[in-house]
């Protein structure tokens, strides 16, 4: 097995959370390259549904990315109090219920699984780390090629020494969740094109190159550090098929000043996003280890998202952000593959 067949050499980035419609997969499957889903928290039923959906529009490939969660133990409770206090001192948390997690802290995915094995998308993907013993055969020997994101050379072996088909390179300027193995500070994070050259250099498994890519020429430039493909989210986050919030797509549109941080406040993992009034009020306080704190400030998130208000949602998105483009997926593909062309 290695990556399919791909007609041109975009892979949509698996965004959980929402950003993946069906129609989102299906716009960039039917341009030529990979439709993905991000189905970190999402049911067997609803993944079911969104693979079913997405196959109904298109013929082409198309991605089920999952996290693998590791075991995780209750916050001491000194700390738990001093997380919920944080997020219940922010604006809007009077009006939404608050509590910490309880048992069990994130989905089983096994389960999960059981719609992929039978609806039997392209490709399957993993994040934070290596699946399960067995997932990988299982997936290949359905014919689903199996991909693994990487944030440095020794994770790139391991995924290689795993029997996974190809690595996603995930450089320091992403989106959205550092995939590191190991959950903390991203310590020695490169930029997405040393990173490719990194993995090249310990494997010789196809590798897709994540982070900050915008343009045809960012496309280019992996292409030529040695990826066989790019893989783009915050690029699609405004395209019509998007299903981002509306206050998500304004800021990608119009907060271009802001800029990014990585944060650990929403989900107690680093993620990247577009800063806002929540990453600066909890900036340097106590959070709930992943993923118990994206459960403890869901609520806010929804309450946020429901007022229109963008300063308490995770607006996820890579550091260039500024250059996002609206309209729809495929126009914007065919806009790329020019780019690309003329690069």
């Amino acid at each position: 097995m290695t990556l399919p067949s791909l007609a041109c050499p975009i892979v949509l980035a698996p965004m959980a959370g929402g950003p993946n419609t069906p129609a989102l997969a299906a716009a960039v499957a039917n341009a030529g390259g990979i439709g993905s889903f991000g189905f970190a928290y999402q049911s067997p039923e609803r993944i079911a549904e969104d693979l079913a959906a997405a196959r109904r529009l298109t013929g082409g490939a198309l991605n089920a990315n999952f996290f693998v969660f590791r075991p995780v133990e209750a916050p001491a409770p000194d700390v738990a109090a001093r997380a919920l206090a944080t997020v219940a001192a922010l604006p809007g948390a009077a009006d939404v219920t608050l509590a910490v997690p309880a048992p069990p802290y994130y989905p089983d995915l096994t389960a999960q699984l059981e719609p992929v094995w039978r609806l039997r998308p392209e490709v399957l993907t993993f994040h934070f780390g290596l699946p399960p013993s067995g997932v990988i055969a299982r997936a290949r020997a359905l014919g689903i090629s199996v991909g693994i994101t990487a944030t440095r050379a020794s994770e790139a072996r391991a995924i290689a020494a795993a029997g996974a088909d190809f690595v996603v390179a995930q450089g320091r300027e992403a989106g959205g969740h550092c995939g590191v193995f190991t959950a903390g500070d991203p310590g020695e994070w490169l930029p997405v094109r040393e990173l490719v050259r990194a993995v090249r250099a310990v494997t010789d498994l196809p590798v897709v190159a994540a982070g900050g890519l915008m343009t045809g020429a960012d496309i280019r430039a992996v292409l030529s550090a040695g990826a066989e493909a790019a893989q783009l989210g915050t690029a699609f986050l405004a395209t019509t098929e998007s299903g981002a919030s509306a206050a998500h797509r304004r800021y990608l549109m119009t907060e271009r000043a802001r800029g990014t941080v990585l944060t650990r406040g929403f989900s107690g993992r680093y993620a990247r996003g577009i800063r806002n009034a929540f990453t600066d009020r909890v900036a340097g306080a106590d959070v709930l280890p992943f993923p118990l704190q994206n459960t403890l400030t869901a609520p806010l998130r929804r309450a946020a998202g429901a007022r229109d208000d963008g300063e308490y949602q995770s607006l996820w998105a890579g550091e260039r952000y500024a250059l996002c483009r609206g309209g729809g997926a495929r126009e914007l593909v065919r806009e790329l593959l020019a780019e690309l062309d003329a690069a």
